[in-house]
């Protein structure tokens, strides 16, 4: 087995150097830090990674809390956030929240035992005055989700521009009964789209009706149930806005399979996230595309630099662009022949 004498021999360079660059430690040029690197390589030489945790009371160790990892976007924005963490030497945690206060607030005591190094929160639903104080004890960087009163690090998309788009599109097709379907009320992103919904209804002279709106609606099976809603109570419902790909797939299945309703002239859908689920529904479901990798990247890098550089680094915001795909769920017949 390799040791560090081996690697220091190989690389031609000191012991002390190579136990710099094992450790992060500065002081060392990129090209004795990349010789190091290729004899470690070539030896297959793997650092003791505990005794330095222990001599660097690090963990090299991120938590990402987010609602439930079945949701496809917050899958593919582990992935992505697992890949670029590695890449620094770092492994990340899930953390489900399933939107409850308590545990959201029991994974934050991670960071406050030293069990992580920092935090990035994808989702929040407790005030932000209750995290605050949790700053003291590491970063904590929002992805996706995000508050403007807070003060760190955010990357995420306009939420609400995202929703107002969405919803003015519905209202361009001729929808004047439009649903509004959510995740849950609890959270600040929720409650953005919230407002982007009822700023475009008012441009048409309309206004929010609270008994058009259905909150906790995450899956398929949410959505198969909001159809028999809309078919039983709601009849007049010409449009519906939904927070998720897969409520709209549920309720676009139940509508057509079981009750034979044209989709979407009997009933316009629009989703959200540009799931797969959107592309192989049938018709294929108008959804917002948010840029997950690029987010995911520029969330892992900004959180590194901040355990890096501890205090060096003000809060940034990094808003990124979306778009809103116009498939068939949306496209009415009746209006393109006039």
């Amino acid at each position: 087995m390799a040791t560090i004498e081996d690697v220091a021999k190989l690389a031609g360079l000191s012991r002390t150097t190579v136990s710099r660059v094992i450790n992060d430690q500065p002081y060392v040029t990129d090209e004795k830090r990349q010789r190091i690197i290729q004899a470690m390589n070539d030896l297959g030489y793997v650092p003791n990674s505990s005794a330095r945790r222990l001599r660097s009371q690090k963990t090299e160790t991120i938590a990402v809390l987010l609602p439930r990892l079945t949701n496809p976007f917050f899958g593919n924005l582990i992935e992505a956030m697992e890949e670029k963490a590695s890449e620094w030497g770092y492994q990340v945690i899930v953390c489900q929240t399933h939107d409850s206060k308590k545990k959201e607030m029991d994974y934050l005591q991670l960071l406050k035992t030293k069990q992580v190094d920092g935090v990035i929160m994808a989702s929040l639903v407790n005030d932000w005055e209750d995290v605050k104080p949790f700053l003291e004890c590491g970063p904590i960087v929002f992805c996706n989700e995000y508050m403007d009163e807070s003060s760190i690090s955010m990357i995420h998309m306009d939420h609400k521009q995202a929703a107002y788009e969405a919803t003015i599109h519905l209202l361009e097709q001729g929808c004047t009964h439009i649903s509004y379907v959510s995740g849950g009320p609890e959270s600040h992103l929720s409650k953005k789209r919230k407002e982007g919904f009822t700023e475009a209804l008012s441009e048409y002279g309309l206004s929010f009706q609270e008994d058009l709106a259905i909150d906790w609606a995450i899956d398929v099976s949410d959505g198969q149930k909001f159809f028999h809603m809309i078919k039983d109570e709601l009849p007049h419902v010409d449009g519906v806005f939904t927070g998720s790909d897969e409520v709209a797939a549920g309720l676009i299945y139940e509508a057509t399979s079981s009750s034979n309703w044209v989709i979407p002239d009997d009933l316009a859908v629009v989703g959200f996230d540009n799931q797969m689920i959107s592309l192989l529904m049938v018709p294929s479901v108008t959804t917002i595309e948010q840029p997950v990798k690029q987010m995911a990247d520029k969330t892992v890098e900004v959180l590194i630099q901040q355990l890096l550089h501890p205090g060096a680094l003000a809060p940034n915001r990094y808003v990124y662009p979306h778009q809103l795909l116009v498939r068939n769920s949306t496209k009415r017949k009746k209006l393109s022949i006039q």
